[in-house]
């Protein structure tokens, strides 16, 4: 058995895609290799800005040999058909067997392949893998054919085993594979000879470790010799530490620290100083700034929770301890926040003066060619959320003003430089306008939840705008046919939907929202009429109105389309429901069981509903009472099938012949309000817990009644009982729909 090295060596990858690439390379290499024949014990994959490199321990040194037999065509066949088997085979016909078979006597063809070595394998295996690599982005150089990330310099393959080394024959794009490599750029940048991985290792180390006698200290290792998870935190404790030394704390950033792991291949930590004068900015510009530019962290001072200090990784040491470094560092950061201090304090000036210029800014600018501008889609927005500040009892004047003020910050110079910022400068614009603190929260929160651990508002007027901006950008893209197919959602539709699922299940709305839905559809419908006709139409405030109100306004001729659009975005929102309350463990079939209830847009209710659902199946009375209401369900389907009838009517207890037969009605007289009363309060554990009392006395009916009496007076009393069971557990949820 042989190990085998491959390091790839070219100009700087970008970060983002190293992890992918390693992913890539060790599956294509493996998948190759496997499929020719060889196999390994361990295999691993690494990365440095500079190098993707492959591992693999234990692989046998030749494909086994192999024999396989095929059968052909008899041999008073076509002699095109035999022409064809023959080129198939690669054999000629003397070399074929003739045996009898259940048609007649058959050639058959015996093709024996002796095994190949390693190294043939491996050649070819690479020569194809590189040719075909798998980047997002790749480009050519010189007169170069290979498409490659960025420049490939060179090739190291070797096969080392117990009886020497061998150097595996590879040449791509007139680049031959060799047995050395090279260090760090700068720090080690002469070549030296592989003979195996533990030498290809220990090399690595030893020259970066004798290259920076002063930082021995602390072993720096370049990521061929660790996991990116273990160099990320030599980075991270070595930051900590220089912040913790000066009485300040480092900011975290998880997604900064992966990418700067992936812009260095020998991490040197250096911290630097932020002028004075750019204190005052908000936290977030000074770190958005930083991280968005320079690729720093920040460093902020926990008694006055100001960001005062960066942090930078270099790539090298150097014989001043990166006093150079700092130095070049803070004159660019300098000239990155003056441009941010002029943004900050001409916006200042817009906002003290009431942000009617950005408003106006907005009329010109155009959120979808066929929804209208941002301005007009504020407007529907500052509607919607006037409707939903009912459901959330928020102030609808105050929700009307947060509304209207929402986006006026996608105006700022700031916004305008830093994007990721949109939301929360409005919320300092609206605190230096004077505004009620809940407007500016309203501009930061109304974006989210933006993912399914993103925090979820749960301020009144802050909810009521971050539900208003969603129905709206759900229902105006559902009107114009925009929804997602497949894996693409451009607008970010699916989000948003499940944004509201959130917001309203979360904040315990307990109310439908299939109104308000229609209610963003009439907006939009309105909006996008104004496009075609030009027309002066208005909005009309409908957040009192009813949903058949609502579709009189909309008029006969739009409602059965919008009507119809509605139904498919409801579908949509239960597809995003279902995957959010499978999260909460909640099997499908309960989901659907809970769906298949009126009110289904009242998603609030419905995944309380769920919830207990779940429970009640999970315990051994819930389970007991679906078999028992599988019987009677599926007897009443049978004989209602059978008979030609529905036995619907009202069962009587003068029909009752035997003891457990008057037991299950008088039970269910017992119950049967109860559940009803409990389900109207929407106490779906009380509902539960009062079904339960059912299992036993349906139970023992089972075991213990005929139902197909000679009688037909007691034979369709009976079937009428089995109704009214089963009339009783729809009423909490539609158990035909749970499987087990």
């Amino acid at each position: 058995m042989a190990d085998l090295l491959l390091e790839l060596f070219s100009e700087e990858i970008p970060a983002i895609m190293q992890n992918k690439a390693c992913e890539d390379l060790n599956n294509i290499v493996t998948n190759a290799l496997v499929e020719a024949g060889l196999t390994y014990k361990s295999s691993k994959s690494l990365s440095t800005p500079r190098r993707l490199c492959l591992m693999i321990e234990g692989l046998i040194n030749k494909s086994p040999d192999t024999r396989e037999e095929r059968k052909g065509p008899r041999v008073d066949a076509p002699e095109q058909a035999l022409n064809g088997f023959l080129r198939g085979v690669g054999l000629t016909i003397d070399q074929l067997e003739v045996r009898d078979d259940k048609k007649g006597k058959t050639y058959f063809a015996i093709i024996e392949k002796e095994g190949r070595f390693a190294s043939e394998i491996v050649s070819e295996v690479i020569n194809d893998a590189v040719n075909n690599f798998p980047w997002p982005k790749s480009m050519r150089w010189g007169s170069k054919s290979l498409k490659w990330v960025r420049p490939l310099h060179s090739i190291l393959c070797i096969l080392s085993a117990e009886d020497g080394v061998e150097t595996v024959k590879v040449e791509i794009d007139g680049i031959k594979s060799s047995n050395l490599t090279a260090g760090h750029r700068f720090m080690s940048p002469d070549h030296f000879t592989v003979s195996s991985i533990e030498q290809y290792q220990k090399d690595l180390k030893k020259a970066y470790q004798e290259s920076n006698k002063q930082r021995n200290n602390i072993q720096f290792l370049m990521r061929e010799l660790t996991h990116r998870v273990k160099n990320n935190l030599h980075i991270l404790e070595d930051a900590k530490n220089l912040a913790f030394a000066q009485g300040l704390e480092l900011v975290e950033d998880i997604n900064l620290l992966n990418e700067v792991a992936g812009l260095v291949e020998y991490p040197v930590v250096l911290m630097g100083e932020i002028s004075k004068e750019f204190f005052e900015l908000p936290a977030e510009v000074l770190m958005t700034s930083m991280k968005e530019h320079q690729k720093f962290f920040s460093v902020r001072n926990p008694k006055s929770n100001r960001i005062e200090k960066f942090i930078t990784v270099a790539n090298r040491a150097t014989s001043d301890n990166g006093k150079t470094i700092i130095a070049g560092n803070q004159k660019v950061l300098f000239a990155r926040l003056s441009d941010a201090k002029f943004f900050w304090e001409n916006d200042l000036r817009i906002a003290k003066a009431g942000m009617n210029e950005w408003s106006e800014k907005l009329n010109k600018v155009t959120f979808h060619n066929k929804l209208g501008s941002q301005s007009e889609r504020i407007k529907r927005i500052s509607f919607i959320a006037s409707a939903t500040s009912r459901l959330t009892n928020a102030d609808m004047e105050l929700t009307n003003k947060a509304a209207m003020l929402c986006k006026v910050d996608l105006s700022s110079e700031m916004v305008g430089e830093f994007a990721k910022l949109q939301g929360l400068m409005g919320s300092y614009y609206a605190a230096e306008a004077g505004l009620p603190i809940e407007i500016g929260d309203a501009s930061k929160e109304h974006y989210s939840p933006q993912g399914p651990t993103d925090a979820v508002p749960s301020a009144p007027v802050s909810i009521s705008v971050a539900l208003a901006d969603k129905i709206d950008t759900l229902t105006g893209f559902w009107l114009i046919d925009e929804k997602p197919t497949g894996s693409k959602d451009p607008f970010a539709l699916r989000r948003a939907a499940l944004g509201i699922i959130r917001l309203v299940i979360d904040n315990e709305i307990n109310e439908p929202l299939e109104c308000i839905l229609a209610y963003g559809f009439y907006l939009n419908s309105i909006a996008v009429q104004s496009l075609e006709d030009k027309s002066q139409t208005k909005y009309i405030d409908l957040s009192n109105n009813s949903l058949e109100q609502i579709f009189e306004l909309i008029g006969e001729g739009q409602s059965k389309k919008i009507k119809e659009i509605l139904r498919d975005l409801i579908s949509f929102f239960h597809d995003r429901l279902k995957v959010y309350l499978r999260d909460q463990n909640i099997n499908h079939d309960v989901i659907d069981a809970c769906l298949a209830m009126p009110n289904n847009t009242n998603f609030s209710l419905l995944a309380k509903r769920a919830k207990v659902l779940q429970e009640f199946c999970n315990s051994d009375d819930g389970k007991n009472l679906l078999q028992g209401f599988k019987r009677a369900n599926n007897i009443l389907i049978a004989e209602e099938k059978k008979d030609g009838v529905s036995y619907e009517g009202t069962p009587e207890i003068k029909y009752a012949q035997i003891d457990e037969e008057r037991s299950l009605f008088k039970i269910l007289d017992e119950n049967e309000s109860d559940i009803i009363d409990y389900i109207n309060k929407q106490d779906f554990k009380s509902a539960m817990g009062a079904l339960a009392n059912l299992r036993l006395p349906i139970d023992l009916f089972f075991e213990n009644v005929q139902i197909n009496s000679d009688s037909k007076i007691v034979r369709r009393n009976r079937l009428c009982l089995l109704n009214r069971i089963r009339l009783i557990m729809k009423s909490a949820a539609d158990f035909t729909l749970i499987e087990n």
